[in-house]
Protein backbone atom coordinates (compact mmCIF):
# COMPACT_ATOMS: atom_id res chain seq x y z
CA UNK A 1 0.00 0.00 0.00
CA UNK A 2 2.83 2.37 0.94
CA UNK A 3 4.60 1.65 -2.35
CA UNK A 4 1.40 2.45 -4.29
CA UNK A 5 1.02 5.76 -2.45
CA UNK A 6 4.67 6.59 -3.11
CA UNK A 7 4.25 5.73 -6.81
CA UNK A 8 1.16 7.97 -6.98
CA UNK A 9 2.96 10.93 -5.42
CA UNK A 10 5.97 10.37 -7.66
CA UNK A 11 3.72 10.53 -10.70
CA UNK A 12 2.04 13.69 -9.40
CA UNK A 13 5.46 15.25 -8.76
CA UNK A 14 6.66 14.29 -12.24
CA UNK A 15 3.50 15.74 -13.81
CA UNK A 16 3.83 19.01 -11.87
CA UNK A 17 7.50 19.37 -12.83
CA UNK A 18 6.66 18.70 -16.46
CA UNK A 19 3.81 21.24 -16.32
CA UNK A 20 6.11 23.80 -14.72
CA UNK A 21 8.71 23.35 -17.46
CA UNK A 22 6.01 23.93 -20.09
CA UNK A 23 4.61 27.00 -18.32
CA UNK A 24 7.99 28.43 -17.28
CA UNK A 25 8.48 30.65 -20.40
CA UNK A 26 4.95 32.07 -20.01
CA UNK A 27 5.41 32.71 -16.28
CA UNK A 28 8.68 34.55 -16.96
CA UNK A 29 6.99 36.58 -19.71
CA UNK A 30 4.13 37.51 -17.35
CA UNK A 31 6.62 38.64 -14.71
CA UNK A 32 8.52 40.81 -17.22
CA UNK A 33 5.26 42.29 -18.53
CA UNK A 34 4.02 43.20 -15.05
CA UNK A 35 7.41 44.72 -14.16
CA UNK A 36 7.36 46.81 -17.36
CA UNK A 37 3.80 47.99 -16.59
CA UNK A 38 4.79 48.92 -13.05
CA UNK A 39 7.69 51.04 -14.37
CA UNK A 40 5.23 52.94 -16.59
CA UNK A 41 2.94 53.48 -13.60
CA UNK A 42 5.88 54.79 -11.55
CA UNK A 43 6.76 57.28 -14.29
CA UNK A 44 3.24 58.73 -14.59
CA UNK A 45 2.08 58.57 -10.96
CA UNK A 46 4.76 57.49 -8.44
CA UNK A 47 2.60 58.04 -5.36
CA UNK A 48 -0.29 55.90 -6.60
CA UNK A 49 1.70 53.24 -8.43
CA UNK A 50 1.60 50.62 -5.65
CA UNK A 51 -2.14 51.07 -5.10
CA UNK A 52 -2.68 50.84 -8.86
CA UNK A 53 -0.60 47.66 -9.04
CA UNK A 54 -2.64 46.08 -6.24
CA UNK A 55 -5.87 47.05 -8.01
CA UNK A 56 -4.57 45.44 -11.19
CA UNK A 57 -3.41 42.26 -9.44
CA UNK A 58 -6.73 41.91 -7.63
CA UNK A 59 -8.43 41.45 -10.98
CA UNK A 60 -11.63 43.00 -9.67
CA UNK A 61 -12.17 40.09 -7.26
CA UNK A 62 -12.46 42.55 -4.37
CA UNK A 63 -16.06 43.20 -5.41
CA UNK A 64 -17.04 39.66 -4.42
CA UNK A 65 -18.69 36.81 -6.30
CA UNK A 66 -19.92 39.11 -9.08
CA UNK A 67 -16.32 39.97 -9.90
CA UNK A 68 -15.43 36.30 -10.23
CA UNK A 69 -18.50 35.66 -12.37
CA UNK A 70 -17.74 38.57 -14.69
CA UNK A 71 -14.11 37.42 -14.96
CA UNK A 72 -15.10 33.92 -16.11
CA UNK A 73 -17.82 35.33 -18.37
CA UNK A 74 -15.28 37.49 -20.24
CA UNK A 75 -12.81 34.61 -20.35
CA UNK A 76 -15.23 32.30 -22.16
CA UNK A 77 -15.04 33.69 -25.74
CA UNK A 78 -11.27 34.30 -25.62
CA UNK A 79 -10.66 30.74 -24.39
CA UNK A 80 -12.56 29.48 -27.44
CA UNK A 81 -10.81 31.80 -29.90
CA UNK A 82 -7.50 30.81 -28.28
CA UNK A 83 -8.37 27.14 -28.88
CA UNK A 84 -9.23 28.04 -32.48
CA UNK A 85 -5.73 29.44 -32.96
CA UNK A 86 -4.18 26.43 -31.20
CA UNK A 87 -5.82 24.01 -33.64
CA UNK A 88 -4.56 26.03 -36.59
CA UNK A 89 -1.05 26.44 -35.14
CA UNK A 90 -0.82 22.69 -34.54
CA UNK A 91 -1.44 22.14 -38.25
CA UNK A 92 1.08 24.76 -39.33
CA UNK A 93 -1.60 27.35 -40.14
CA UNK A 94 -2.37 30.85 -38.84
CA UNK A 95 -6.12 31.35 -38.43
CA UNK A 96 -6.27 35.12 -38.20
CA UNK A 97 -9.86 34.93 -39.45
CA UNK A 98 -11.37 34.27 -36.02
CA UNK A 99 -13.15 37.68 -35.83
CA UNK A 100 -15.02 36.95 -39.06
CA UNK A 101 -15.88 33.40 -37.98
CA UNK A 102 -17.00 34.75 -34.61
CA UNK A 103 -19.32 37.36 -36.05
CA UNK A 104 -20.95 34.84 -38.43
CA UNK A 105 -21.54 32.48 -35.51
CA UNK A 106 -22.89 35.37 -33.45
CA UNK A 107 -25.29 36.44 -36.21
CA UNK A 108 -26.72 32.96 -36.78
CA UNK A 109 -27.16 32.40 -33.02
CA UNK A 110 -28.76 35.84 -32.58
CA UNK A 111 -31.11 35.29 -35.52
CA UNK A 112 -32.27 32.00 -34.04
CA UNK A 113 -32.56 33.58 -30.60
CA UNK A 114 -34.74 36.41 -31.92
CA UNK A 115 -36.85 34.73 -34.62
CA UNK A 116 -37.27 31.10 -33.60
CA UNK A 117 -39.55 29.93 -30.80
CA UNK A 118 -38.40 26.90 -28.83
CA UNK A 119 -38.41 25.82 -25.18
CA UNK A 120 -35.34 26.33 -23.01
CA UNK A 121 -32.67 24.99 -22.94
CA UNK A 122 -33.10 23.52 -26.43
CA UNK A 123 -33.38 27.01 -27.90
CA UNK A 124 -29.85 28.09 -27.00
CA UNK A 125 -28.48 24.61 -27.72
CA UNK A 126 -29.76 24.80 -31.29
CA UNK A 127 -28.48 28.38 -31.58
CA UNK A 128 -24.90 27.55 -30.54
CA UNK A 129 -24.87 24.41 -32.70
CA UNK A 130 -25.84 26.33 -35.83
CA UNK A 131 -23.48 29.16 -34.83
CA UNK A 132 -20.68 26.60 -34.75
CA UNK A 133 -21.66 25.35 -38.19
CA UNK A 134 -21.65 28.92 -39.55
CA UNK A 135 -18.15 29.49 -38.16
CA UNK A 136 -16.99 26.14 -39.54
CA UNK A 137 -18.24 27.00 -43.04
CA UNK A 138 -16.56 30.41 -42.91
CA UNK A 139 -13.35 28.84 -41.62
CA UNK A 140 -13.36 26.17 -44.33
CA UNK A 141 -13.01 28.79 -47.10
CA UNK A 142 -9.39 29.81 -46.34
CA UNK A 143 -8.67 26.13 -45.60
CA UNK A 144 -9.87 25.03 -49.05
CA UNK A 145 -8.00 27.90 -50.73
CA UNK A 146 -4.81 26.94 -48.86
CA UNK A 147 -5.12 23.23 -49.56
CA UNK A 148 -6.02 23.34 -53.26
CA UNK A 149 -4.59 26.64 -54.55
CA UNK A 150 -1.84 27.26 -51.96
CA UNK A 151 -3.34 30.68 -51.20
CA UNK A 152 -1.82 32.16 -48.05
CA UNK A 153 -4.39 31.60 -45.28
CA UNK A 154 -3.37 34.81 -43.50
CA UNK A 155 -4.31 36.95 -46.50
CA UNK A 156 -7.54 35.11 -47.31
CA UNK A 157 -8.72 34.98 -43.68
CA UNK A 158 -8.07 38.70 -43.15
CA UNK A 159 -10.15 39.48 -46.24
CA UNK A 160 -12.90 37.16 -45.00
CA UNK A 161 -12.92 39.01 -41.66
CA UNK A 162 -14.06 42.18 -43.40
CA UNK A 163 -16.40 40.36 -45.78
CA UNK A 164 -18.03 38.68 -42.77
CA UNK A 165 -18.27 41.94 -40.82
CA UNK A 166 -19.89 43.88 -43.67
CA UNK A 167 -22.18 40.95 -44.50
CA UNK A 168 -23.44 40.71 -40.91
CA UNK A 169 -24.04 44.47 -40.64
CA UNK A 170 -25.98 44.31 -43.92
CA UNK A 171 -28.05 41.36 -42.73
CA UNK A 172 -28.79 42.86 -39.30
CA UNK A 173 -30.00 46.13 -40.87
CA UNK A 174 -31.95 44.39 -43.65
CA UNK A 175 -35.71 44.66 -42.94
CA UNK A 176 -36.27 41.26 -44.59
CA UNK A 177 -34.18 39.58 -41.89
CA UNK A 178 -36.25 41.29 -39.19
CA UNK A 179 -33.86 41.41 -36.23
CA UNK A 180 -32.93 45.11 -36.28
CA UNK A 181 -33.94 47.39 -33.42
CA UNK A 182 -34.08 50.95 -34.80
CA UNK A 183 -34.36 52.47 -31.32
CA UNK A 184 -30.86 51.37 -30.29
CA UNK A 185 -29.31 50.77 -33.74
CA UNK A 186 -28.49 47.18 -32.79
CA UNK A 187 -29.94 43.73 -33.19
CA UNK A 188 -33.03 43.07 -31.10
CA UNK A 189 -32.79 41.25 -27.78
CA UNK A 190 -32.97 37.47 -27.98
CA UNK A 191 -35.89 35.66 -26.36
CA UNK A 192 -35.50 34.54 -22.75
CA UNK A 193 -35.54 30.88 -23.81
CA UNK A 194 -32.47 31.46 -26.01
CA UNK A 195 -30.32 32.92 -23.23
CA UNK A 196 -27.53 30.67 -21.95
CA UNK A 197 -28.51 28.99 -18.68
CA UNK A 198 -27.22 30.89 -15.64
CA UNK A 199 -26.27 29.50 -12.23
CA UNK A 200 -28.87 31.31 -10.16
CA UNK A 201 -27.40 33.69 -7.59
CA UNK A 202 -24.13 31.77 -7.29
CA UNK A 203 -22.24 34.74 -8.77
CA UNK A 204 -24.50 37.53 -7.60
CA UNK A 205 -25.84 39.74 -10.39
CA UNK A 206 -23.19 38.52 -12.87
CA UNK A 207 -24.41 37.11 -16.19
CA UNK A 208 -22.02 34.17 -15.85
CA UNK A 209 -23.53 31.11 -17.49
CA UNK A 210 -23.02 27.57 -18.73
CA UNK A 211 -20.97 28.89 -21.66
CA UNK A 212 -17.82 28.77 -19.52
CA UNK A 213 -18.29 25.05 -18.88
CA UNK A 214 -18.81 24.50 -22.62
CA UNK A 215 -15.52 26.32 -23.31
CA UNK A 216 -13.69 24.11 -20.76
CA UNK A 217 -15.26 20.99 -22.32
CA UNK A 218 -14.12 22.17 -25.76
CA UNK A 219 -10.58 22.60 -24.43
CA UNK A 220 -10.56 19.07 -22.99
CA UNK A 221 -11.85 17.63 -26.28
CA UNK A 222 -9.15 19.44 -28.29
CA UNK A 223 -6.51 18.23 -25.81
CA UNK A 224 -7.69 14.62 -26.26
CA UNK A 225 -7.87 15.11 -30.04
CA UNK A 226 -4.18 15.98 -30.32
CA UNK A 227 -2.91 13.63 -27.59
CA UNK A 228 -4.96 10.47 -28.11
CA UNK A 229 -6.43 10.29 -31.63
CA UNK A 230 -5.14 9.35 -35.07
CA UNK A 231 -6.72 12.47 -36.58
CA UNK A 232 -4.87 14.68 -34.11
CA UNK A 233 -1.58 12.97 -34.94
CA UNK A 234 -2.17 13.48 -38.66
CA UNK A 235 -3.05 17.14 -38.15
CA UNK A 236 0.19 17.71 -36.21
CA UNK A 237 2.21 15.72 -38.73
CA UNK A 238 0.85 17.83 -41.58
CA UNK A 239 1.83 20.93 -39.62
CA UNK A 240 5.37 19.74 -38.89
CA UNK A 241 6.15 18.61 -42.43
CA UNK A 242 3.55 18.59 -45.17
CA UNK A 243 5.73 16.69 -47.65
CA UNK A 244 6.78 14.03 -45.14
CA UNK A 245 3.19 13.44 -44.02
CA UNK A 246 2.13 13.12 -47.65
CA UNK A 247 4.94 10.62 -48.24
CA UNK A 248 3.70 8.64 -45.20
CA UNK A 249 0.30 8.27 -46.86
CA UNK A 250 -1.55 11.07 -45.06
CA UNK A 251 -3.93 13.34 -46.94
CA UNK A 252 -2.31 16.71 -46.19
CA UNK A 253 -4.91 18.70 -48.14
CA UNK A 254 -7.77 17.09 -46.26
CA UNK A 255 -6.03 17.72 -42.94
CA UNK A 256 -5.61 21.43 -43.73
CA UNK A 257 -9.32 21.77 -44.51
CA UNK A 258 -10.36 19.78 -41.41
CA UNK A 259 -8.09 21.91 -39.22
CA UNK A 260 -9.65 25.14 -40.47
CA UNK A 261 -13.17 23.71 -40.12
CA UNK A 262 -12.50 22.84 -36.45
CA UNK A 263 -10.86 26.23 -35.87
CA UNK A 264 -13.81 28.02 -37.49
CA UNK A 265 -16.32 25.99 -35.46
CA UNK A 266 -14.61 27.00 -32.21
CA UNK A 267 -14.62 30.67 -33.23
CA UNK A 268 -18.28 30.43 -34.27
CA UNK A 269 -19.07 28.84 -30.89
CA UNK A 270 -17.29 31.76 -29.19
CA UNK A 271 -19.46 34.27 -31.05
CA UNK A 272 -22.66 32.35 -30.34
CA UNK A 273 -21.99 32.05 -26.60
CA UNK A 274 -20.94 35.69 -26.29
CA UNK A 275 -24.15 37.03 -27.86
CA UNK A 276 -26.68 34.59 -26.39
CA UNK A 277 -27.08 36.89 -23.41
CA UNK A 278 -30.00 39.32 -23.16
CA UNK A 279 -28.59 42.82 -23.52
CA UNK A 280 -25.60 41.73 -25.61
CA UNK A 281 -26.54 42.72 -29.14
CA UNK A 282 -24.81 42.86 -32.51
CA UNK A 283 -24.00 46.47 -33.36
CA UNK A 284 -24.06 48.05 -36.80
CA UNK A 285 -20.66 49.76 -36.59
CA UNK A 286 -17.95 48.41 -38.84
CA UNK A 287 -15.66 47.05 -36.10
CA UNK A 288 -14.13 43.61 -35.90
CA UNK A 289 -14.74 41.72 -32.66
CA UNK A 290 -11.59 42.20 -30.51
CA UNK A 291 -12.05 38.80 -28.84
CA UNK A 292 -11.07 37.22 -32.15
CA UNK A 293 -7.65 38.85 -32.05
CA UNK A 294 -7.32 38.13 -28.31
CA UNK A 295 -7.22 34.47 -29.32
CA UNK A 296 -3.75 35.03 -30.80
CA UNK A 297 -2.45 36.29 -27.44
CA UNK A 298 -4.15 33.43 -25.59
CA UNK A 299 -2.72 30.75 -27.91
CA UNK A 300 0.82 32.14 -27.76
CA UNK A 301 0.76 32.67 -24.00
CA UNK A 302 -0.60 29.14 -23.59
CA UNK A 303 2.36 27.73 -25.56
CA UNK A 304 -0.07 26.62 -28.32
CA UNK A 305 -1.47 23.92 -26.02
CA UNK A 306 -5.23 23.52 -25.32
CA UNK A 307 -4.85 23.40 -21.52
CA UNK A 308 -2.42 26.33 -21.67
CA UNK A 309 -4.90 28.31 -23.77
CA UNK A 310 -7.63 27.79 -21.16
CA UNK A 311 -5.36 29.06 -18.38
CA UNK A 312 -4.14 31.95 -20.53
CA UNK A 313 -7.73 32.94 -21.36
CA UNK A 314 -8.63 33.18 -17.68
CA UNK A 315 -5.43 35.13 -16.97
CA UNK A 316 -6.08 37.60 -19.80
CA UNK A 317 -9.62 38.19 -18.54
CA UNK A 318 -8.30 38.54 -14.98
CA UNK A 319 -5.70 41.18 -15.78
CA UNK A 320 -8.09 43.10 -18.07
CA UNK A 321 -10.69 43.23 -15.31
CA UNK A 322 -7.98 44.46 -12.94
CA UNK A 323 -7.09 47.14 -15.49
CA UNK A 324 -10.70 48.32 -15.53
CA UNK A 325 -10.75 48.83 -11.74
CA UNK A 326 -7.25 50.32 -11.84
CA UNK A 327 -8.85 53.46 -13.28
CA UNK A 328 -10.06 54.23 -9.73
CA UNK A 329 -6.43 55.10 -8.92
CA UNK A 330 -6.18 57.38 -11.96
CA UNK A 331 -4.40 54.99 -14.34
CA UNK A 332 -5.67 54.51 -17.92
CA UNK A 333 -6.92 51.06 -18.85
CA UNK A 334 -4.57 51.06 -21.86
CA UNK A 335 -1.65 50.20 -19.55
CA UNK A 336 -3.02 46.65 -19.55
CA UNK A 337 -2.72 46.50 -23.36
CA UNK A 338 0.93 47.55 -23.03
CA UNK A 339 1.54 44.84 -20.42
CA UNK A 340 -0.15 42.18 -22.56
CA UNK A 341 1.86 43.29 -25.61
CA UNK A 342 5.13 42.98 -23.67
CA UNK A 343 4.08 39.53 -22.41
CA UNK A 344 3.31 38.33 -25.95
CA UNK A 345 6.55 39.75 -27.38
CA UNK A 346 8.63 38.11 -24.65
CA UNK A 347 6.75 34.81 -25.10
CA UNK A 348 7.31 34.90 -28.87
CA UNK A 349 11.01 35.78 -28.53
CA UNK A 350 11.44 33.02 -25.93
CA UNK A 351 9.77 30.49 -28.23
CA UNK A 352 11.97 31.65 -31.11
CA UNK A 353 15.15 31.25 -29.03
CA UNK A 354 14.07 27.79 -27.88
CA UNK A 355 13.39 26.75 -31.48
CA UNK A 356 16.77 28.11 -32.61
CA UNK A 357 18.61 26.22 -29.84
CA UNK A 358 16.68 23.05 -30.64
CA UNK A 359 17.60 23.32 -34.32
CA UNK A 360 21.27 23.91 -33.46
CA UNK A 361 21.29 20.87 -31.19
CA UNK A 362 19.67 18.75 -33.90
CA UNK A 363 22.25 19.91 -36.46
CA UNK A 364 25.09 18.96 -34.10
CA UNK A 365 23.55 15.53 -33.56
CA UNK A 366 23.09 15.03 -37.31
CA UNK A 367 26.69 16.09 -37.98
CA UNK A 368 27.96 13.75 -35.28
CA UNK A 369 25.91 10.87 -36.75
CA UNK A 370 27.36 11.54 -40.20
CA UNK A 371 30.91 11.57 -38.81
CA UNK A 372 30.33 8.29 -36.98
CA UNK A 373 28.91 6.79 -40.17
CA UNK A 374 32.02 7.81 -42.14
CA UNK A 375 34.31 6.29 -39.47
CA UNK A 376 32.39 2.99 -39.52
CA UNK A 377 32.57 2.81 -43.33
CA UNK A 378 36.32 3.40 -43.21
Amino acid sequence: MNSQVKTFFDKVKEYLLKTYQILKPSLIAIGIGLFFGFIIMLIFNPSGSFRGLLRMLSGGLNIGSKGLGDLLLRATPIILTGLSLVVAFKTGLFNIGTPGQMVLGAFVATYIGVKWSMPAPFHWMVAITLGMIAGAIWGSIPGILKAYTNTNEVVSSIMLNYIGMYLVVFLVKNPAVGIYNFAVAKSANIQATAEMTRFGNLFGSSKFNVGFLIAILAGVIIHILFKKTTLGFELKASGFNKDASKYAGMNAKRNIVISMIIAGALAGLAGAIQFLIIGTNIGTTYDLLPEGFDGISVALLGQTEPIGAMLAGVFLSYIRQGGFYMQVEGFPQQIIDIIISVIIYVTSISAGIQLFLKMRKQKRLDKKSEELGVVEND
